[in-house]
């Protein structure tokens, strides 16, 4: 066969219709129903040995033409419930033998099925255990751990449906998955502790694993019986049996139940969420039918076991995330202390870094320097690994196997073979890296796991057949580390947290820097070069008159330099006015624009803008004004103060307080008044409260200290004056005052 053939014939076992059978298993019988008037559409071929029924007579008949009245009244009664688990239960004697009916609805159609009903079910219980719900439930929540809690799952259920084998099979993260449970009859073939390759549950029926919690094979050894008609006739369409209990199952599987010396089975589901964490799988070696109430049962272990493995596992990484705090906290430290990169700081506490994860080796990036301390690859590999991990664009990556996905790591796996590493979104590389050694390790898979897939002939021509082998082979696992936990990875995301709000801060504080260095190029601008431009502008003028552009030629050239002169000062002047005019302030001559304006609107304005401010905070905000106030001022600088102020006053003022802002006439001028009741100023600082960079740092560490100072700046250029009065723990008041419009202006 070629191997394109192989490839085709592994897509086809992939895409094989197990959801669309278009048959069952012949212990039952299947019904579809139209509604409401509960006609049959579809029904398995053996109704006719199972209830002596042809099946042809029966489509499109009512329902009771095949139940009589009163049944068929339940199953009506059970189609309209909201859930069929609240539905009463439906027993029927048919042909001599006695049925329990379970219904439910999927993809717009009802399905009935019919299975037998035993009165008095007697497993082959090997301990004497009542299938008891209480004291089942009881005993689940009696194990103190997840080790504990799997050994009394497969125990309760041996017990109550007395199956050879019960034993709980984890997925891991590669796909294949690992007995880690078990309880069986001294006759049967131990699994516990090995591991069966993924390909021998296909990622389709994992699907159907996840979407359905409990699957049952009485009997492997079965003909398949085919629905009747074998499309459905609303749709054309092959009857979706994802969730019905008969649905017929692969022959593959079947096989592959018969090469495990096994004839009956039922599967039960564990979830993690909404993912298939693991399987409950029960296993026979002669049929076994166990009834619906004890798969019910079964399945309610199966449902608790998935919330206790989910809870237990919460709980156990949330303590190992406990167990980290202490490092992360030194390692936030040393971050947030560096002078220059945070990664800087990390540098200084290698064994804290290491020991953080229990790596044996880290590598730290931060540009040109790379830190390495312990077992580490060397530089270039490190490097070269940094570089692919940038292209993964995951900012924390974990990998015990990292050969695996980067074959370049083979040539150090002894000291790397398992990395986890995180990076920060900087433009400069960095980025730290932590290395665990191999660790080799026999692995007991059952079956040759790297055996090929062997064929056989069937029907259709070649087919995969399933595997005969389940004898002990022991692996040798090269090129793995010990994995890393979700605690790990927990300390990773923590410690990248806190890398970028040390980075972030170490941002804001060079901006801060920088526009600190601004200003003071402004003011050296404002007092050394604006002088030395007005004396060249004045001596050109000067020359201006010495030299004529009718005089000679040389007079018109010194002439013609001196306007170039001019013009380039000029120039110069211009740029100079645009530069200082963020330091007016400080210089005295910030430029205002006075129109006479109405104080009622401007209090308007402010209230519309920061009421909301002080709502969302609980704090009372009012307005005060004389009636017919009119003032002559800048609108944009005079709500650019009281935003300032009253901002001011909400920041600092608790919860429940009050602020009152007011204005009168006083002869020639308008006081304004803002008095909060919050912390207030210390005696202290009040005479420095207008000084330049002034700012309570304790309560505003990201106040600029300019607001004040730009406040009095811009009063100041209005020909007023401001000034503050404040008492610790009672309040403060800022006074200001802006001239009144000319009377002629009134309106």
């Amino acid at each position: 066969m070629k191997p394109d053939d192989f490839e085709q014939l592994l897509a086809n076992c992939a895409d094989e219709p197990i959801r669309f059978p278009g048959a069952i298993q012949p212990h039952g019988v299947l019904l579809t129903l139209s509604e409401p008037d509960l006609r049959i559409v579809q029904v398995s071929a053996n109704v006719v040995s199972l209830f002596n029924h042809q099946p042809e007579a029966l489509l499109g008949q009512p329902l009771d033409t095949l139940l009589g009245t009163q049944p068929t009244d339940v199953v009506r009664q059970m189609a309209g419930q909201p859930s069929f688990i609240d539905a009463p239960p439906l027993y029927v004697t048919l042909n001599g033998g006695q049925f329990e009916g379970l219904l439910h609805r999927h993809q717009g159609v009802l399905v009935l099925e019919f299975e037998p009903h035993y009165e008095h079910f007697q497993p082959k219980s090997r301990n004497g255990r009542t299938s008891n719900l209480g004291k089942m439930l009881q005993r689940l929540q009696s194990a103190k751990t997840l080790q504990a809690l799997y050994e009394i799952s497969v125990s309760e259920i041996q017990a109550m449906t007395g199956y050879d084998r019960v034993l709980i099979y984890r997925f891991e993260e590669e796909g294949h998955g690992q007995v880690i449970a078990e309880a069986s009859a001294p006759s049967m073939e131990l699994f516990n502790g090995l591991f069966f390759p993924a390909s021998d549950i296909p990622q389709q029926a994992r699907e159907l694993y996840r979407t359905n919690w409990l699957r049952i094979i009485p009997n492997a050894d079965y003909e398949p019986v085919p629905l009747l008609p074998k499309l459905r006739p609303d749709t054309g369409q092959p009857l979706d049996l994802s969730f019905a209990t008969l649905r017929s199952v692969s022959p593959i599987h079947c096989q592959y139940m018969k090469n495990m010396g096994v004839l009956s089975s039922m599967s039960i589901s564990l979830m993690k969420g909404d993912k298939l964490w693991g399987l409950i799988s029960c296993g026979n070696r002669e049929p076994l039918h166990v009834p619906n109430d004890l798969r019910t049962t079964c399945q309610t272990i199966g449902q608790v076991l998935s919330l206790q493995i989910s809870a237990m596992e919460a709980l156990d990484i949330s303590r190992q995330r406990e167990e980290k705090v202490d490092a992360l906290g030194v390692l936030n430290q040393a971050m947030s202390n560096s002078s220059d990169a945070v990664f800087d700081g990390l540098a200084q506490c290698p064994q804290v870094l290491m020991d953080l994860v229990q790596a044996g080796g880290v590598a730290i990036i931060e540009g040109q320097q790379l830190h390495r301390y312990g077992n580490c690859p060397e530089p270039e590999q490190i490097r070269a690994l940094h570089k692919w991990l940038k292209d993964t664009g995951q900012p924390v990556f974990a990998s015990h196997h990292l050969s695996a996905v980067y074959p370049p790591a083979a040539d150090y796996q002894a000291v790397a073979s398992g990395v986890m590493a995180m990076s920060l979104p900087k433009p400069v590389d960095n980025g730290v890296l932590w290395f665990r050694p191999e660790v080799k390790e026999n692995i007991q898979w059952s079956g040759d796991p790297k055996k090929p897939l062997a064929l056989e002939k069937s029907d259709t021509g070649l087919r995969l057949r399933p595997r005969t082998s389940f004898e002990i082979w022991k692996v040798e696992m090269a090129g793995i580390s010990t994995k890393w936990s979700p605690g790990d990875r927990f300390a990773a995301n923590d410690l990248r947290r806190s890398a970028l709000e040390n980075d972030l801060a170490r941002q804001v504080l060079r901006e801060q820097q920088a526009v600190r260095a601004r200003d003071e190029l402004v003011a050296v601008v404002s007092h050394d070069l604006r002088n030395p431009m007005t004396v060249i502008s004045m001596l050109c003028g000067m020359m201006q008159k010495a030299f004529s552009s009718d005089g000679t030629h040389t007079s018109r050239r010194i002439s013609s330099a001196i306007d170039t002169m001019q013009q380039a000062a000029g120039r110069m002047n211009v740029l100079l006015e645009d530069l200082l005019d963020t330091s007016k302030i400080e210089a005295g001559r910030y430029t205002v624009r006075p129109v006479p304006l109405d104080v009622s609107q401007i209090f308007e304005e402010a209230y519309s803008l920061l009421a909301p401010l002080a709502l969302e905070k609980g704090v009372d905000l009012s307005f005060n004004a004389e009636p017919g106030l009119q003032i002559n001022a800048d609108p944009e600088r005079l709500f650019q103060v009281l935003s300032n102020l009253i901002g001011n006053a909400i920041k600092f003022t608790p919860r429940q307080g009050i602020i009152g802002i007011s204005a009168m006439s006083n002869d020639e001028e308008i006081v304004f008044s803002v008095r909060d009741s919050g912390e207030g100023i210390a005696p202290d600082q009040l005479p420095h409260v207008f000084d330049r960079y002034w700012t309570l740092t304790e309560n505003n560490p990201t106040g600029s200290g300019l607001g004040l100072y730009i406040t009095q700046g811009i009063v100041k250029a209005h020909g007023g004056r401001i000034e503050a009065q404040s008492e610790l723990g009672r309040g403060s008041e800022f006074r200001f005052t802006v001239p009144k419009a000319p009377k002629e202006s009134h309106l």
